[in-house]
C-alpha cells in the first residue's frame, strides 16, 4: 500500500506570535500540531515548510522548495489565519504547474479568523483557475481526514505514473477493441510509454529457465497452493512462463504490463493463467489480451489496497439482486481465497482460446468490502467507471451449484454485490472485464485520481 507524500505549508498574515485584542495568538500551533499529527497517523509522510508565509517572497520560496522537491505529490495549504490571497497566489500557480496536487485545508473554529483565509485563498486559485481541492473539516473528523487521504493518495498515483513505462507483449488478444491505446495519448494524459515487443524473446526466457529455479519455486507454491502441481511438461511450462514474465519485467524495467495470451502464446506454448495468477500475488499491475486499460485499473488498485486485486469477466449479473459473478479465466491471486477452501491448482479448459494448455487457479474470493471499476476509453476520450461492491462467500451447501451455473466451475469465482445503479453501470461499462479491489477507502482515492488527471468518473 503506497505511503503518499504532501508538503504541508501553514499560511496567514498574522503570525510569528502576534495576537488579538483578547490576547489569544492568532495562530494556533495546537491545532496545527494536531492537524499535522492526523495526516501522519494515515500514512501521509509530510514534508514541512518551517516558515508560516504570508509574503511574495515567502510564498516563492515555499512553494519553489516543494516543486523542487520529487518526493513530493502534492501540496497542503494550511490555513493559520486570513490572508492577502495575493501575495500567495502566482507561487501556488507556479507550483501547480508542475501537476502535482494542491489542497486547501481550513481546520473550523472561529478563533483564529482561519476560515477566512480558507475561504480567499478557495476563491482566489478558483477565479484564476487553478484546479485544487477545498477541504473544511477539523483533524479529528474521521470524514474530513479521509478526504485529504484520499487526496494525496491520487496525487501519489499520477505522480507514480508519470514517466513510467508499461509493457507490451504481443498484440491485441481475441479481437478486443476495448483495450487498444493509442501511444501518444497516453502520454499526453499519464506522462506513461507504452514499450510494446514480441512474444517470442518471452518464450525464450522460459526455456533457459533452469531447473534449479523451478525446484526455488516450491515452498511458495507449498505457501499459497499446499504443494507443487502434478510433474508434467504442460505444467512445467506454466512455472516456466511465471519465472519469465518476472525476469522480462526487470529487465526492461516495465512499471506494469499486459500481454496477448491468446491467439499466439497460449496456442503455441503455454497458456497465461497460471503466470498472471502470480504475478498479480506479487502486487503487478497486469491484464490479459493487450488490455492496456484493464492493466493500468488493476496497478492503481493494487497500490491503493493491502489486498490483492483480481480482475475476470463480469459473467452473470442478476440485477434485482445487484449481485455480479466475475470469472476470471484460470487467472487470480491465490492469497485472494476465502473461507471455502485455500486456492488449488486447475486447467485453463478451453482448446479454442489456448490449445496449448496450461496450469490455472481455482478459488472464491473472500469476503470484504471494496470496489469494482475499469478505466476505458468512450468515443476517445477516458473516463473511469466505479462501485461500491461487497464481496461475499456463497453457503457451503450451495457454492458447488453457483459455481457450476457458468459451466466451468473450476475457474476463479468473485460473488459481488454492487451498491449503486445497476441499470446505469451497465449502459456505461465497455468491456467484458472488471477490476476488484478490496478496501473501501480505494472508491474516494480513484475519484479524485480522476479529478486530477482529468478523466471523467462515472459514478452508478
Amino acid at each position: 500500500m503506497i505511503h503518499p507524500t504532501a508538503g504541508f505549508i501553514v499560511y496567514g498574515v498574522h503570525k510569528d506570535g502576534l495576537q488579538d485584542p483578547l490576547g489569544m495568538p492568532f495562530i494556533d500551533d495546537r491545532v496545527i500540531s494536531e492537524a499535522k499529527q492526523a495526516l501522519e497517523d494515515r500514512g501521509i509522510r509530510l514534508v514541512e515548510h518551517d516558515t508560516i508565509i504570508a509574503t511574495k517572497c515567502e510564498a516563492r520560496a515555499a512553494l519553489k522548495s516543494m516543486k523542487d522537491n520529487d518526493e513530493v505529490d502534492c501540496v497542503v495549504l494550511f490555513s493559520g489565519t486570513w490572508v492577502w490571497a495575493a501575495h500567495l497566489i502566482a507561487a501556488v500557480r507556479d507550483f501547480a504547474l508542475t501537476g502535482k496536487g494542491v489542497l486547501i485545508w481550513t481546520h473550523p473554529g472561529s478563533q483564529g479568523w482561519r476560515p477566512v483565509g480558507g475561504l480567499v485563498m478557495h476563491g482566489a486559485l478558483l477565479e484564476v483557475g487553478i484546479d485544487h481541492k477545498f477541504v473544511y473539516g477539523a483533524a479529528d473528523d474521521p470524514a474530513e481526514i479521509d478526504k485529504i487521504v484520499s487526496f494525496c493518495q491520487a496525487a501519489h498515483l499520477k505522480t507514480l505514473l508519470n514517466m513510467s513505462t508499461v509493457g507490451m507483449l504481443g498484440g491485441r488478444g481475441m479481437g478486443q477493441t476495448v483495450g487498444v491505446a493509442d501511444p501518444s495519448q497516453w502520454m499526453r494524459v499519464f506522462g506513461v510509454d507504452i514499450d510494446p515487443r514480441d512474444t517470442t524473446e518471452l518464450i525464450e526466457a522460459a526455456e533457459s529457465v533452469s531447473q534449479e529455479d523451478l525446484a526455488a519455486l516450491t515452498p511458495r507454491l507449498e505457501q499459497l497452493f499446499g504443494g507443487a502441481p502434478e510433474p508434467s511438461a504442460e505444467n512445467e511450462r506454466s512455472l516456466r512462463l511465471y519465472l519469465a514474465l518476472k525476469a522480462i519485467v526487470e529487465r526492461y524495467q516495465w512499471d506494469f504490463y499486459t500481454m496477448q495470451s491468446f491467439p499466439g502464446l497460449g496456442d503455441h506454448y503455454s497458456t497465461t493463467c497460471f503466470a498472471q495468477s502470480m504475478m498479480l500475488e506479487d502486487g503487478h499491475g497486469t491484464s490479459n489480451l493487450g488490455d492496456l486499460n484493464t492493466a493500468l485499473t488493476v496497478l492503481l488498485m493494487s497500490k491503493l489496497s493491502v489486498e490483492r486485486v483480481y480482475y475476470g469477466d463480469l459473467q452473470h449479473i442478476d440485477k434485482a439482486k445487484k449481485e455480479i459473478k466475475i470469472i476470471g479465466d484460470g487467472a487470480c491471486p491465490p492469497s485472494l481465497a476465502g473461507k471455502i477452501g485455500p486456492a488449488g491448482f486447475a486447467v485453463h479448459g478451453i482448446p479454442t482460446e489456448g490449445e496449448a494448455g496450461g496450469l490455472a487457479v481455482s478459488l472464491v474470493c473472500k469476503v470484504g468490502e471494496g470496489v469494482i471499476g475499469r478505466l476505458q476509453r468512450v468515443d476517445g476520450e477516458f473516463n473511469m467507471v466505479l462501485a461500491r461492491a461487497t464481496i461475499f462467500e456463497p453457503s457451503a451447501d450451495e457454492v458447488e451449484e453457483r459455481k457450476r451455473e457458468c459451466g466451468i466451475p473450476f475457474w476463479p469465482h468473485g460473488f459481488v454485490t454492487v451498491h449503486c445503479d445497476i441499470d446505469e453501470l451497465l449502459e456505461n461499462w465497455t468491456n467484458e472485464y472488471a477490476c476488484l479491489g478490496y478496501g473501501e477507502h480505494l472508491y474516494a482515492a480513484l475519484v479524485d485520481f480522476c479529478k486530477l488527471t482529468g478523466i471523467r468518473a462515472v459514478l452508478p
